[in-house]
């Protein structure tokens, strides 16, 4: 199975857990930030898996990337930036996507507090890919930060666990789950 992993990441987080679940998925996989993204021919993947980090509810605009690099511009914030952090975001490539489709599965990083209170960008990342005609295998799945921005224990592992469980889903043909 070929597989692709576009990820958006601000402080690092959702590029960790896109590389787990790349690990996951297993050996035909490429992982590229979304900035690369508009590079790949989709259809050449059995599976599309789309993460990025929940800002103010959903996923991340030009405003809230622009917020985290003034974040990470404080002296004290041990936060640093990625390269491609105040460019294009998956909304933006999401909504540049011609209609297609596919198998896929969303993913994002939050907060860990209740998603009521935080929101989860893979709701909304999972709504797009479902508008440009692909299917998900999984429901989508949130990996969780502490209030400094860092990953909770145990998420790397649980991320590359979910990797391999959506290899098994993908090569199976289960039907879209949500």
């Amino acid at each position: 199975m070929r597989a692709l992993v576009v990820y958006e990441s601000m402080f690092g987080n959702t590029r960790h857990v896109a590389e787990a679940v790349a690990r996951g998925l297993g050996s035909a996989v490429r992982t590229v930030p979304v900035t690369q993204a508009h590079e790949e021919n989709l259809s050449d993947y059995d599976l599309v898996v789309v993460g990025g980090p929940t800002h103010a509810h959903g996923m991340s605009r030009e405003s809230t990337r622009h917020g985290a690099a003034e974040q990470a511009e404080k002296p004290d914030s041990g936060l640093t930036l990625e390269p491609d952090a105040e460019s294009e975001g998956v909304r933006e490539w999401l909504d540049s996507l011609p209609s297609g489709g596919g198998r896929a599965a969303a993913f994002d990083t939050r907060i860990d507090l209740a998603a009521v209170l935080t929101g989860r960008a893979g709701k909304g990342i999972a709504k797009k890919l479902r508008k440009h005609g692909f299917e998900l295998v999984a429901d989508p799945e949130s990996f969780l930060v502490d209030k400094q921005s860092a990953l909770e224990p145990g998420e790397e592992e649980r991320a590359e666990q979910w990797g391999r469980s959506l290899a098994q889903q993908a090569a199976s043909g289960s039907e879209e789950v949500r």
